[in-house]
């Protein structure tokens, strides 16, 4: 797959010479407290990396999970992922590098993959699941013009503990209305 481009990010398949900067990021507990998923120690992270890599290559891959970077600079900042759902679904997820939040990145990964989904894999709607503490990340997915749908009770166990999600929505006719 080709990278997509966004105005502040690119998105480009994962490499396993990413370890180090995946690490960085899948291994920190300042971004982890928001994920599904526990800090990774590096035995960890080299094994889901190798996962990620392996998936990119199948015909029929289970979800493009794309390492962000900035156009002028190849390091990884930051991961996205679009995760086909059902004949017409998909979930969004990303996590940016702490160093790196508060620059606009998360917001344009996601508009960049929310173009994907919408054009290259014909969804007809994407969904987001957000832990209700997550303000910044809710803040994205409002700017990108989602929906609150409801709230998840303890629907992912991460960090020693059940944690609620609230659940947001874009449909096809609303990206395209932008």
């Amino acid at each position: 797959m080709d990278p997509l481009s966004g105005e502040l990010t690119t998105l480009r398949e994962f490499r396993t010479t990413d370890l180090d900067d995946y690490l960085a990021i899948a291994g920190d507990d300042r971004v982890t407290t928001w994920m599904a998923f526990d800090s990774y120690d590096r035995a960890k992270a080299e094994q889901n990396l190798a996962g990620i890599v392996q998936r990119s290559g199948q015909e029929d891959r289970p979800d493009y999970m794309l390492a962000v970077t900035r156009p002028d600079d190849d390091h990884v900042i930051g991961f996205a992922r679009i995760a086909p759902s059902g004949a017409w679904g998909a979930k969004l997820g990303y996590a940016i590098g702490a160093d790196h939040w508060g620059h606009g990145y998360a917001t344009d990964a996601s508009r960049v993959l929310l173009r994907f989904a919408f054009s290259e894999l014909g969804r007809h709607r994407v969904t987001a699941a957000i832990g209700p503490e997550n303000e910044a990340s809710i803040a994205v997915v409002k700017r990108l013009g989602f929906t609150y749908e409801g709230h998840l009770r303890d629907h992912v166990f991460t960090n020693g503990d059940w944690r609620d999600s609230l659940l947001y929505s874009l449909l096809e006719g609303e990206y395209s209305a932008k």
